[in-house]
């Protein structure tokens, strides 16, 4: 069985990058941080999740730990933008080539500004999408930075 293109896009990419980690095909679908925690048997926070937002029409990135919840206003003030909106599956597809659930932190048809949660610092192996919902792979919170140009930020709210 051949492997998804998809995955293999994000393969070449994370090399072309100097990625280390390992990929990982797992058997189904782990849309979600807990199902992708629970099949690799990892805390929840150790899932990186690539959130897509939409700023008037100008996506971002954030990547955050699958145990911590985006305050998108207080994220929105921190980082500088407008307002963070939920991107809806067309405008993800569009802007990453990719499709929710499946969203890697790298390998966008486009250029897309990232910021990092500064909670998955708390991990010393970070897991994220690899391009498609059954795709992982394995990082570090220092390497993801590295791999993305990411800019740290709390996205908590600001009690935390």
């Amino acid at each position: 069985m051949s492997e998804h293109a998809a995955i293999t896009r994000f393969r070449e990419e994370h090399a072309r990058r100097g990625g280390a980690g390992e990929v990982v095909v797992l058997p189904e679908s782990v849309h979600t941080a807990a199902l992708a925690a629970e099949a690799l048997g990892c805390e929840v926070g150790a899932i990186a999740n690539s959130l897509i937002f939409d700023d008037h029409g100008s996506p971002l990135l954030v990547l955050t730990s699958g145990a911590h919840r985006v305050d998108t206003a207080a994220t929105a003030a921190r980082i500088g933008a407008g307002r963070l909106g939920r991107a809806d599956a067309e405008f993800v597809r569009r802007h990453t080539g990719q499709v929710i659930g499946g969203v890697s932190p790298i390998g966008h048809t486009t250029p897309v500004p990232t910021w990092i949660d500064t909670w998955l610092q708390r991990h010393p192996v970070v897991w994220a999408a690899a391009g498609h919902p059954a795709a992982v792979f394995s990082t570090t919170y220092d390497e993801l930075v590295e791999l993305t140009g990411a800019t740290p930020v709390d996205v908590g709210a600001d009690q935390e």
